[in-house]
């Protein structure tokens, strides 16, 4: 996986959280949206944890490709 296949699959959760979050503003959202909306913000801090650490990893020439995915539970909330 590349930082490139890391963003685009970014950019795929932020346009279906933006479209969750206008229906949110009109008819507003069900059970099964508000589940998907907290589990698209947990896939995204993973995403965006991830590309951060393959990037340290290679500005400290260590292996990106041994970057991993974290459980949503250690990424949650990080301050950006």
């Amino acid at each position: 996986m590349s930082d490139k296949d890391i963003i685009g699959g970014i950019d795929e959760l932020i346009a279906e959280e933006h479209q969750l979050r206008e229906k949110a503003g009109g008819p507003g959202l069900d059970d099964a949206d508000r589940a998907r909306m907290r589990q698209l913000e947990q896939q995204l801090d993973q995403c965006w944890d991830l590309l951060r650490q393959r990037r340290a990893r290679r500005e400290f020439g260590e292996d990106e490709g041994a970057a991993e995915v974290r459980p949503a539970s250690e990424v949650e909330h990080y301050q950006q």
